[in-house]
């Protein structure tokens, strides 16, 4: 259970670093889209059905399924193996991480509904989700190493 609770962690930061990667993609597409002479406004926005304006719009899609639906689904993951893995502090490390993650949804949310300002802090917490989620891989590859102590060693010779 811990090399699970070891690559589950992995798994959440390199799932930031697709989250970073689709945004990227897709905002260097909206870039070259706008400099061809296309037009971002609310009728763009709003259009369903029919081709994507730039191909590189895929990236956001990217980016709200993995942070809707796959991160949140890892974190409650790596929440129940924390009970089984034997990790130093690992049920109190991944509670943390998903609570960092649901937080992220919320923030993602609320940028899209009005609060711009919450991407600032949607943002700075992918990089918390990042650290927490090193640390809780970590956790659990730096205990695996560590050796165990023998018997012998609490009878005082």
């Amino acid at each position: 259970m811990r090399s699970a609770y070891r690559v589950l962690a992995y798994v959440i930061a390199a799932e930031v670093v697709v989250q970073a990667a689709a945004l990227a993609w897709m905002f260097s597409g909206l870039g070259r889209w706008i400099q061809d002479g296309g037009v971002l406004d609310k009728a763009t926005m709003e259009e369903e059905g029919g081709p994507l304006p730039f191909p590189e719009l895929v990236g956001i899609i990217v980016h709200g399924i993995n942070g809707q639906v796959l991160i949140p689904l890892l974190g409650v993951i790596l929440l129940i193996v924390s009970f089984f893995a034997r990790v130093p502090r690992g049920v109190v490390i991944a509670a943390s991480l998903l609570g960092l993650i649901v937080l992220q949804v919320i923030l993602g949310m609320t940028a899209r509904g009005g609060v711009p300002i919450s991407s600032m802090v949607h943002g700075a917490n992918a990089l918390l989700i990042f650290a927490v989620a090193l640390l809780a891989a970590n956790r659990a590859r730096s205990e695996a190493t560590e050796p165990r102590p023998s018997a012998s060693a609490d009878v005082g010779v």
